[in-house]
């Protein structure tokens, strides 16, 4: 009788138990899923209009003019950054006159012309860089602009005067999530309080029958049996497990230190000016084409030029201490000693624009959210691995292109799968190391 109340009362602690583990998973679960809402939610984000005019090539070729060429000075809105925002200005000005100033702004200034005299006027006489654009590519870049694809939508009322980009739905799914941490918090000191509770009540039961029962030799030796761990530690059996497992961790660390030298991903070294990807890359949208500037055709993507800063820091910030020290090194005539991050060993051979111009892999597939880092660090492995696996799993596109169409068709002839970069040679050691 006595055995089966101790044995029922260790079933109820056990439960109180597992029930403890089950409730903690199920709202760290909740609470993690509330937390991937909150993430999913992008409170900054912002969609262009629908395009209702124009061919849409053209606009997709305006758009990429104008991201490489002007969006370092003008937003395709109405925002002001070195040069007056865009939106609108075909309304303003004929497309001849927009052409004319495209191509040459400083020969209309001189010519006279009124409005082009007070743009140059309203915007501290800053200079704007001649473009040897056709007619066509202009037209195209103003399609663009007029598309409203560039424009950043206007602040719509939101709940109880909120407008948006403040957060509202993404402070709504937080709350819930703190609302589930409350609740877990108070079910975890409610069940530890009822499991300490079990085990008083046991202690004082065990207490009461050996003072005031008539124990028989079972029920005295179930009630006073105590656990010894002396038995455990001095089992051979778990003697056994634990050196294995000893050894498992140590050669497992072993490997991993040995597999990681020369790897530095997550390499962040500190650079003499404090240059914002996020800032520039993210907020303002400039494209990486523009600093660096041969990343479309050459083996190395660039260093950009302290000229480059100029474009746009002869008049923007021109006090920040940051800035200071570009001016500092264009007065001494001495480069800006940038610290290298993404570095391969000079036994493996890398080029930039056969990914980016032939392949058109994104700057993000190698060098991670870029446009989100304050501190650039290095994102991806860069180990021979990681990139054999990438040639592996990237098909080509061979689509109107010849010289693939005996290769596709011999692929196609030996092998189901798709024709990536592997299928084209993509994984010969030559291709890396010559």
């Amino acid at each position: 009788m006595i055995s089966c109340i101790l044995k029922t009362q260790s079933k109820i602690l056990y439960t109180f138990l597992l029930a403890l583990v089950v409730s903690f998973g199920a709202f760290a679960q909740a609470s993690e899923q509330a937390e991937v809402a909150q993430k999913g939610v992008d409170p900054g984000a912002t969609e262009g209009a629908e395009v209702t005019t124009g061919d849409p090539a053209v606009i997709s070729a305006g758009e990429a003019l104008f991201k490489n060429n002007c969006a370092v000075c003008h937003s395709a809105g109405s925002d002001v950054i070195v040069g007056p925002g865009l939106q609108g200005v075909t309304k303003k000005r004929s497309e001849s006159w927009l052409i004319s100033w495209t191509k040459n702004s400083q020969a209309l200034i001189q010519s006279g012309d009124a409005d082009a005299v007070a743009i140059y006027n309203e915007f501290n006489k800053q200079a704007m860089p001649s473009f040897a654009f056709s007619d066509d590519e202009i037209k195209s870049i103003f399609a663009y602009i007029d598309s409203g694809k560039g424009a950043v939508s206007a602040p719509v009322a939101g709940p109880e005067g909120a407008v948006a980009g403040e957060n509202v739905g993404t402070d709504a799914v937080g709350a819930i999530g703190g609302y589930l941490d409350i609740v877990l918090v108070v079910l975890i000191i409610v069940l530890i309080v009822l499991v300490v509770t079990l085990l008083l009540i046991t202690s004082l039961l065990k207490n009461y029958l050996n003072k005031n029962r008539q124990l028989n030799e079972y029920d005295a030796e179930v009630v006073n049996q105590r656990f010894d761990f002396s038995k455990v530690y001095k089992s051979n059996a778990v003697r056994t497990l634990v050196v294995l497992i000893f050894v498992v961790v140590l050669l497992d660390l072993t490997i991993e230190k040995t597999m990681g030298i020369g790897i530095q991903q997550g390499y962040a070294p500190k650079q003499p000016i404090a240059f914002s990807h996020k800032l520039h890359a993210g907020e303002h949208q400039i494209d990486c084409n523009y600093c660096h500037t041969t990343v479309y055709e050459s083996k190395s993507a660039s260093i950009p030029s302290a000229n480059i800063c100029m474009n746009c820091h002869s008049q923007v910030k021109t006090e920040s201490a940051e800035i200071q020290k570009i001016y500092r090194a264009i007065e001494r005539n001495e480069p800006i000693q940038w610290v290298r991050i993404h570095n391969l060993p000079d036994l493996a051979y890398f080029n930039h624009s056969q990914h980016t111009q032939v392949g058109g892999v994104e700057c993000q597939t190698c060098h991670g959210p870029i446009q989100e880092m304050d501190v650039v660090y290095q994102y991806s492995p860069l180990t021979m691995g990681w990139c054999i696996d990438c040639h592996r799993e990237t098909p080509l596109n061979t689509e109107g292109n010849g010289y693939y169409d005996k290769l596709v068709e011999l692929h196609e002839s030996s092998s189901k799968g798709a024709f990536t970069v592997s299928s084209n040679g993509g994984s010969e050691c030559s291709k890396c190391h010559y």
